[in-house]
């Protein structure tokens, strides 16, 4: 009998810009951008995030409830069918608790024609993925040696304490980015990127979808935005 496939996990990022930053600055984003906190989704408080913003990052619990709209909204859309620019890089995610730098890969695949990345892992890892399928491209990330290590280095110095590669966290990351005029979320546990409409400003348009997310679990704290920007610093 065949064995089993070792499931891979990796120990969880926690939503931290300094983590966050020190992630993809050792992977070869320049310096001059990095994640800005989202102090709030109102618009005075998105008027504080430094400008272009290019992608946006948000950290989300998972409940019951978000998994049945989940399912549903994917049968739905294998249903109807929605438009999908193919320029959208998108990717599965197969290794357990890496959905933080899965959401990253898509914030930053995804503005490459916007933001600065030097010759390093991440350079490669996207030259080498780009022509393939989603599925495919999980499988190129889980034998990456050096993001993982990236990965695996940077989870460690968060603030809090890390939790174990195989612990269950109800917590999830995904992405927003613009393409072609429309946003998009991209979600590794999706078996598509979705199509949330026209889009004029991707915090304004970002903020609207997010609060959808907001609006579906009202009683829980736990959701966190980060914002793809200039870093302040410089």
């Amino acid at each position: 009998m065949a064995s089993k496939k070792a499931e891979i996990a990796w120990v969880p990022l926690e939503s931290n810009p300094e983590v966050m930053n020190q992630f993809i600055h050792n992977l070869g984003v320049s310096e001059l951008w990095g994640y800005n906190d989202v102090w709030g989704l109102d618009e005075d408080l998105l008027q504080m995030v430094p400008q272009p913003c290019v992608a946006l990052l948000l950290l989300f619990p998972i409940t019951p409830g978000y998994e049945k709209f989940r399912l549903e909204e994917s049968k739905k859309l294998h249903e109807t069918g929605q438009p999908l620019s193919d320029k959208v890089y998108f990717m599965k995610q197969t290794i357990r608790n890496a959905c933080g730098s899965i959401a990253v890969l898509h914030s930053l695949a995804n503005t490459m024609d916007k933001i600065e990345i030097l010759e390093g892992p991440l350079k490669n890892f996207l030259a080498k993925t780009q022509s393939l399928n989603p599925d495919d491209r999980a499988k190129t990330l889980e034998t990456s040696g050096e993001i993982a290590q990236a990965h695996q280095a940077t989870a460690q110095g968060g603030q809090t304490e890390a939790p174990n590669a195989e612990d269950d966290i109800d917590l999830h990351f995904i992405c927003f980015i613009e393409r072609d005029g429309e946003i998009y979320e991209l979600d590794g546990r999706k078996p598509f990127p979705i199509n949330h409409g026209k889009c004029t400003s991707l915090l304004k348009d970002g903020a609207k979808v997010i609060k959808q997310f907001m609006e579906r679990d009202p009683d829980l704290l736990q959701f966190t935005v980060l914002a793809l920007a200039p870093n302040q610093s410089f």
